[in-house]
């Protein structure tokens, strides 16, 4: 995909700027309160474990269309390589997904240009509910965050009911299709996850109510900071539904945690990238788990990323998969989907609600 230009910064420092009085980064970054130094509210990276190890090689990859073989030995082949992923890294790339690149690029680029409208037609869509169907903003999602992070989002419920800005032209036409075609994706890997479990295909699909459940577009943008070295686009953190699928311009920035240290990720060509969330942690009672990770910032060029959240319904108590626990105990309390997100919101991106109704 192509890259985009470097948003643009002049000559004179932020003089007594407030987080409140932002209500874009991409905006200030283009103003003249930027060059060398950045509102304090957003000093947000930590420098204990602010250090990457370059592993990108070793993140494993899923051939999707192996997985969705009728051959039931390719299949059962691709099943055990999609268990090992979620065990050993909880994270992985997927080829051969049946998305188009050109409709790759086309929703990425609609992205774009709705991150380019005016200020004043983005505001539109702000929205400060718990659970509004379309949210444009800055920052962070959780009022708990004492520090803001360096991004605009737009923010969409897309499943069970569809919603999108009518702006850009175009926009909401090619996300319908790309939401749908990540959804279908999503359900053929809750499948293979469940056969992983010794589970039928449909268990876990069953147990969540994933068909009735929730999905969400968000279309991040990471302008350029003038303080990399200070600032993040999102903190660590793990994600509260099944499955993220992302997929983002040519500028690098994410980071995964794994075995302890912090691994750059460079995403092959065409490639979708999956994040388990805490949701699959919950599910699978604790054996393939929510995946810790964060985006860093570069002072050059504007980053931009499409992730596609799946999970259950937002009233659906979960826990884990009942046929698992046949034969082992439950690790986790069952919790409603809408109490877990609003206990997220409430603590914060750096903890988990997991930990607070785990039994043992």
């Amino acid at each position: 995909m192509a890259s985009i230009d470097a948003l643009s910064s002049s000559s004179s420092e932020p003089q007594n700027v407030r987080a409140s009085d932002i209500s874009s980064i991409k905006t200030f970054a283009e103003s003249n309160d930027v060059v060398a130094s950045i509102p304090s509210s957003y000093h947000s990276l930590p420098h204990d474990d602010d250090v990457a190890d370059h592993l990108a090689d070793s993140i494993p990859v899923i051939d999707f269309s192996l997985l969705n073989s009728q051959d039931p030995q390719i299949h059962a082949n691709a099943v055990q390589e999609l268990g090992k992923a979620c065990q050993d890294w909880n994270f992985f790339m997927i080829i051969n997904h049946g998305i188009g690149e050109s409709m790759m690029e086309e929703v990425m680029k609609k992205s774009v240009e709705f991150h380019n409208l005016p200020l004043e037609e983005k505001e539109e869509f702000k929205d400060e509910g718990l659970f509004p169907h379309i949210r444009y903003g800055t920052g962070s999602h959780s009022q708990a965050e004492k520090a803001h992070y360096w991004r605009d989002y737009l923010r969409v419920t897309t499943f069970p009911e569809f919603h999108f800005p009518h702006k850009p032209s175009g926009f909401k036409e090619v996300a319908f299709e790309y939401s749908r075609k990540t959804r279908s994706i999503v359900r053929v890997l809750l499948q293979g996850v469940s056969e992983s479990l010794g589970l039928e295909p449909d268990a876990i699909i069953e147990s969540t109510d994933f068909d009735s459940g929730f999905q969400k577009f968000l279309a991040n943008l990471y302008p350029p900071c003038p303080r990399p070295d200070l600032a993040l686009g999102i903190p660590a953190h793990t994600d509260n539904g099944l499955f993220t699928i992302l997929t983002q311009n040519e500028i690098a920035g994410l980071q995964v945690k794994h075995d302890g240290k912090w691994i750059n990720v460079n995403p092959l060509t065409n490639c979708l990238l999956v994040f388990p969330g805490d949701q699959l942690e919950l599910v699978s009672n604790g054996r393939y788990k929510g995946i810790w990770h964060r985006v860093m910032l570069n002072d050059r060029n504007t980053r931009v990323t499409i992730a596609m959240i799946d999970g259950p319904p937002v009233e659906k108590e979960i826990g884990p998969t009942p046929k698992l626990l046949e034969k082992e105990k439950p690790l986790f309390k069952s919790i409603k989907f809408k109490d877990y997100v609003d206990l997220k919101l409430s603590k914060g991106e750096a903890r988990r609600p997991l930990d607070d109704i785990l039994l043992i």
